[in-house]
């Protein structure tokens, strides 16, 4: 997975048709979630499209996301989310200001509020995992 910064330093380049175009991209760059763990558990609430988060725990307390969507829009700002946490330390990921990290791309600005309107529900669905797992 690209680091957030080599992806932010792309889509600023960007204009705004090819910036849809990364996200697609970055989308399919995910790696693949097996359909058995698109459930109703992993589900996060509150996204105009289908949006599955599935926590996973690595050596030394880090943490690993598989993740997916139905839109290849909103798959691609999953992948944003998550080039912010991925493989980072439980504890780390839970005191993230992910929405600070995404500050600079302005999604709100780019995409309809449709688009952005599950974000929220996923960083708070992602810290609050990794806060559980960094409890244990």
């Amino acid at each position: 997975m690209r680091s957030l910064t080599d992806i932010l330093d792309e889509y600023l380049f960007l204009e705004s048709d090819e910036r849809y175009r990364l996200l697609i991209e970055l989308g399919r760059e995910l790696e693949e979630m097996p359909a058995a763990l698109k459930t109703d558990a992993t589900l996060v609430r509150g996204c105009s499209a289908s949006v599955w988060v599935y926590p996973t725990q690595l050596e030394a307390g880090r943490l690993h996301f598989l993740a997916d969507s139905n839109a290849a829009i909103t798959k691609g700002i999953v992948a944003l989310v998550l080039a912010a946490v991925q493989d980072r330390p439980a504890r780390e990921v839970a005191e993230c200001d992910i929405a600070e990290a995404l500050a600079p791309f302005e999604l709100s600005r780019q995409l309809s509020s449709n688009r952005t309107q599950g974000v929220p529900n996923m960083i708070a669905l992602i810290r609050e995992t990794a806060a559980r797992y960094a409890a244990d």
